[in-house]
């Protein structure tokens, strides 16, 4: 496979509200498998952001094969033959609650990924409910090596950098930004940030970034938008509008890595030796 096409489905989910969000995600997914490989929606894409209290009612459990939300999900990634990211509440065995991502291909799960870094800060209180993630790992699909971080993930050096050492050729970033501060530009600052954190990523790293963003209001916050494609060379491959629902399609060139990886050898060149070494060192001097 040299090429793939991805939708980025930026939706307003309604919180708290699994059923009609899975609705939603049904038809947006039925509606791009004729175009599509693979569909990515936002952070908790699912149930909304703002839970508070209702993140026990809407928790689900990805590893249990008749969950009665992420099942339908699971069966239309084979019956549509689209590759399916969604976001939602994970409830482990020992009821520990997670912000989470699940990948589906061909009727399987392949991945979940668990949020690491939890804001609570500002108007962010993921950790009053919210336990930590405890591992990054990037995983296989029929198109090449990925990984999923799920917002504030990405805005740590180590979570991509992890990925990127681990075979991720392609980043998929989902979402729920809030929007924040102006630029004097006619760009809020939040989207300013955000958009200059995924091109850098996808420069350093030489990678594809994907990265889907919620739009809408809940609990009076304004979510942004803006989902884009950032190519290996750092440049904007395609952007959804700001502030309301799109689905954003973008054909991926796979070869394209293999180019830019030619031409700028910085994964051949890489010293992760020395980068735990360091670490190391640094930890144990923290004492």
């Amino acid at each position: 496979m040299t090429t793939i096409t991805v939708s980025l489905a930026q939706i307003s989910p309604k919180l708290g509200d699994v059923r009609a969000n899975l609705d939603k995600h049904m038809a947006w997914i039925e509606e791009s498998a004729a175009e599509s490989d693979l569909i990515v929606f936002p952070e908790l894409s699912l149930c909304g952001y703002t839970l508070r209290d209702l993140v026990p009612e809407v928790a689900l459990h990805p590893y249990d094969w008749d969950d009665p939300v992420l099942r339908p999900l699971r069966e239309a990634s084979s019956i549509h033959g689209i590759d399916i990211v969604v976001g939602f509440v994970e409830e482990d065995r020992r009821h520990r609650f997670y912000i989470a991502a699940a990948y589906f291909h061909a009727g399987e799960l392949l991945h979940v990924h668990r949020k690491v870094y939890l804001p609570t800060y500002g108007l962010f209180e993921e950790g009053r409910d919210l336990a930590q993630g405890n591992r990054i790992r990037a995983f296989d699909t029929p198109w090449g090596r990925a990984g999923i971080l799920i917002c504030e993930d990405f805005w740590h050096a180590s979570p991509p950098y992890i990925l990127w050492l681990d075979g991720a050729d392609i980043f998929i970033h989902h979402s729920a930004s809030p929007g924040r501060g102006l630029t004097g530009k006619g760009k809020l600052d939040s989207s300013r940030f955000v958009e200059e954190v995924n091109q850098t990523y996808a420069a350093l790293f030489t990678s594809y970034v994907l990265h889907c963003n919620r739009s809408g209001v809940e609990d009076g916050i304004n979510f942004w938008g803006g989902s884009s494609v950032y190519g290996p060379t750092g440049d904007m491959l395609a952007q959804a509008p700001y502030f309301e629902e799109a689905r954003l399609v973008v054909e991926l060139d796979l070869q394209e890595v293999r180019r830019t990886r030619q031409r700028l050898p910085l994964l051949r060149d890489e010293r992760a030796d020395l980068t735990l070494r360091e670490l190391q060192r640094i930890l144990q001097e923290r004492g």
